[in-house]
C-alpha cells in the first residue's frame, strides 16, 4: 500500500483474474454442525477443540470425533437468526476453569457471560453463569438495531479479554455511535476478566486503557469499527508480532482489514466518517484524528463481507506460508491470503502477494459459506463452514508463487 498527499493507492483483489495456482487442499475434520460459527481450541488440553453454533449450542471435538454430550447448551436463552445468536466464545490460559461466551439474548441485546466447567472438564456447569455488569450496573449492552452485533471474544498477549462490538445496526451507522467515546458500539473493549467469582461486575479495567482515567468509557480500547466479526493476534508464542489484526465488515463498497501493532491503544478507524480508505458520511465529525486507513480493502465486486482469520505460524504449509494472513469472504465464499512486511520501527504493516486460494480449498464452492477460521494447539488452520456444516483442515505441501498474484491498483 502506497500513500501521497494528493492520491491513496492500495491493493484490491481483481475480480476477473483467475485462481492462483497454490498447493493447499482441504480435507474436512468433523462435520454434521448446525450453522456454526467458530472453531476454538482448548488452551488446556491439546486433543479438545470447541465448536460454537449460532442457536446456542457448544459442541466438543476430541481427537477428531465429536463427542454425544454438548458443553453447553444456551439455545433457551439465544435469540439466534440474521446476525444474532451465540457469536463468541473464549478460554483463559491460565488454567482456571473459566469460559467466556458472547450471545445476543432473547431481547436482542449483547450479553457477555462468564461460564465455570463442572468436574467433568468438557461440560460446563449451566449453574455457573455470571453476566458482566457493563458499567457496574448493566447486564447487557443494548443494541439498537438487529444486526452488527460483532460478537468476537479473543483473550490477547497481555492476557486480557478483548470484546468486539460492532455499531449496533442500520445503514450508515445512523447515529454515529461507532465514533461516541461514550458508547461501547463499533469498539474493540479491553477487560481484566481475573477478578475473583465474587466480584459485582467481574471485570477490572486495565490502568493503560486509553479512557481509564476519563474522556470515555473506560472499556474502550480502539473504535471506528462497523461490525469486527472477526479478529485474532499475530501469535507471539510461536514468533508473531502480537499485533491485532481486524476484518471489518463493509457497508455497500469496500471490505477492509485492518492492522494494530501490539499495544497501539486507542486507535480510530474511521467508521462511519470513512469506509476503508474512503470518505463515507461526513456530517458529523470523527471522535478524533488520525483516522487508521486499512492496510488492505477489496471492492464489493469481489465479495460482499469479510472473514477475518489468522496469521499462519503453524508448520504443516511450510515455511513459506508462515506470517501470511489468511481470510475469507462469506457471501461469495472466497478465500484468500497475503503477505505482511511489518516495519521495525513503527511496527506498522503493509500488504503484498495477496493469493487466492479459493480453486485448491474449495473447488466448485464445495465449503460453502465461511463464517470463521480457526487454529488448534499446533499453529494449524481450520475453516468453519457456516453452510455445510463442517470444519475443515488446511494442507498443503509449503511452496507459494513468488510473484503477487491476482491484484491491482486502483487511484
Amino acid at each position: 500500500m502506497c500513500r501521497g498527499a494528493a492520491t491513496i493507492c492500495w491493493l484490491a483483489l481483481m475480480a476477473a483474474a483467475a485462481t492462483a495456482q497454490t498447493p493447499l487442499r482441504a480435507r474436512t475434520v468433523a462435520s454434521g454442525f448446525s450453522a456454526p460459527v467458530l472453531f476454538l481450541q482448548d488452551p488446556t488440553d491439546r486433543t479438545v477443540q470447541f465448536v460454537v453454533e449460532q442457536a446456542g449450542l457448544i459442541r466438543v471435538m476430541r481427537e477428531g470425533a465429536v463427542l454425544p454430550t454438548d458443553f453447553l447448551d444456551l439455545r433457551s436463552v439465544v435469540s439466534s437468526g440474521g446476525e444474532r445468536g451465540l457469536l463468541g466464545m473464549a478460554i483463559p490460559p491460565d488454567g482456571s476453569g473459566r469460559v467466556f461466551v458472547d450471545f445476543t439474548n432473547t431481547a436482542g441485546h449483547t450479553v457477555v457471560a462468564r461460564f465455570k466447567r463442572s468436574a467433568n472438564p468438557l461440560v460446563a456447569d449451566p449453574a455457573s453463569r455470571f453476566d458482566l455488569q457493563w458499567g457496574g450496573r448493566d447486564p447487557f449492552i443494548v443494541q439498537p438495531f438487529a444486526n452488527h452485533n460483532g460478537g468476537n471474544l479473543v483473550f490477547g498477549p497481555d492476557g486480557y479479554l478483548y470484546v468486539g462490538m460492532g455499531d449496533g445496526g442500520s445503514n450508515d451507522d445512523p447515529d454515529h455511535r461507532a465514533q461516541n467515546l461514550q458508547e461501547l458500539l463499533g469498539k474493540i473493549l479491553r477487560l481484566d476478566v481475573s477478578v475473583p467469582d465474587s466480584h459485582a461486575t467481574g471485570y477490572r479495567i486495565p490502568a493503560d486503557n486509553p479512557y481509564a482515567g476519563g474522556g470515555g468509557r473506560p472499556e474502550i480500547w480502539s473504535l471506528g469499527l462497523r461490525n469486527p466479526w472477526r479478529f485474532s493476534f499475530d501469535d507471539a508464542a510461536r514468533g508473531g508480532t502480537g499485533a491485532m489484526i481486524i476484518a471489518d465488515v463493509g457497508q455497500s463498497q469496500y471490505e477492509e482489514v485492518d492492522y494494530e501493532p501490539r499495544g497501539r491503544a486507542g486507535r480510530n478507524y474511521g467508521w462511519r466518517n470513512r469506509e476503508g480508505a474512503h470518505d463515507n458520511v461526513t456530517s458529523r465529525p470523527p471522535a478524533f484524528l488520525p483516522l487508521i486507513d486499512p492496510i488492505y480493502e477489496y471492492t464489493h465486486r469481489d465479495g460482499q463481507s469479510i472473514t477475518g482469520g489468522y496469521v499462519y505460524r503453524g508448520r504443516a504449509l511450510g515455511a513459506a506460508f508462515i506470517g501470511r494472513y489468511f481470510f475469507a469472504d462469506y457471501v461469495q465464499g472466497r478465500i484468500w491470503s497475503l503477505a505482511l512486511t511489518v516495519d521495525p520501527q513503527s511496527g506498522e504493516a503493509t500488504v503484498s502477494n495477496v493469493i487466492e486460494h479459493t480453486g485448491e480449498l474449495s473447488p466448485g464452492g464445495a465449503l460453502g459459506t465461511v463464517s470463521s477460521f480457526g487454529v488448534d494447539a499446533d499453529g494449524e488452520l481450520y475453516v468453519v463452514s457456516y453452510s455445510k456444516g463442517a470444519v475443515v483442515r488446511i494442507m498443503g505441501t509449503g511452496t507459494v508463487p513468488s510473484a503477487p498474484t491476482g491484484l491491482r491498483i486502483i487511484k
